[in-house]
């Protein structure tokens, strides 16, 4: 799997990707760039880009009606300790999201391992055919973390494709989200920061037959 690469963001932001990536038998690279705002107090919004890697698979095909697992398993990564000159206190209250794609039916999903995410747990919840991954944190600026491997199990409707990709399609509809706090001249600041993938690839395309 490829190490994820985060760009540091500018003004009163700091970064940390969340990958979604699809395991199955084939596997292939995946870039995303997402599009973010953060929403920074006295100076407003700050525009930033967050870019990801990460290798991605799933079956080619599979029968109808048939189970197939969904694996995410990101890398390691770094908060960023320091953005334009303000040290980088903790990132904190992440939420991702990604479709229930169409020609599918969600069953489940199983967390594995992750370091460095806080005190509490992440959890996958699913509703309205979105599932968000999910965990409060902090994380300190400057420390590591990786988040868990999640295995998430559909099945197949009888007939079509299965496309897999982010949700996100703007700041007000964002699919990435949460909340950096650094020090500045005028003391801590929290920016609640909304991403969407911009462009949003389709990550993964299984054929129902």
């Amino acid at each position: 799997m490829k190490a994820l690469h985060l760009s540091r963001l500018a003004a009163l932001t700091a970064a940390a990707a969340l990958p979604i990536a699809l395991a199955a038998p084939a596997s292939a690279a995946t870039s995303v760039t997402f599009d973010c705002q953060a929403d920074a107090p006295i100076v407003g919004p700050q525009k930033v880009s967050l870019n990801q890697d990460a290798d991605v698979s799933a079956p080619a095909t599979v029968a109808p009606g048939g189970a197939f697992d969904v694996v995410i398993d990101p890398a390691p990564n770094t908060v960023p300790s320091d953005v334009s000159g303000n040290k980088v206190k903790n990132i904190n209250t992440f939420a991702l999201k990604f479709p229930i794609p169409a020609n599918s039916t969600y069953v489940g999903a199983d967390l594995a391992g992750g370091s460095g995410l806080g005190s509490t747990a992440p959890t996958i919840a699913v509703a309205n055919g979105v599932a968000t991954l999910s965990f409060p944190g902090p994380i300190a600026g400057g420390a590591t973390f990786e988040l868990p491997t999640i295995t998430a199990h559909l099945t197949a409707g009888q007939s079509g494709t299965i496309e897999t990709k982010l949700s996100g399609t703007s700041y007000s509809d964002p699919g990435l989200t949460f909340k950096a706090v650094a020090s500045s001249i005028i003391g801590d600041v929290t920016a609640p920061t909304a991403c969407f993938p911009n462009p949003s690839p389709v990550f993964t395309t299984t054929t129902i037959g």
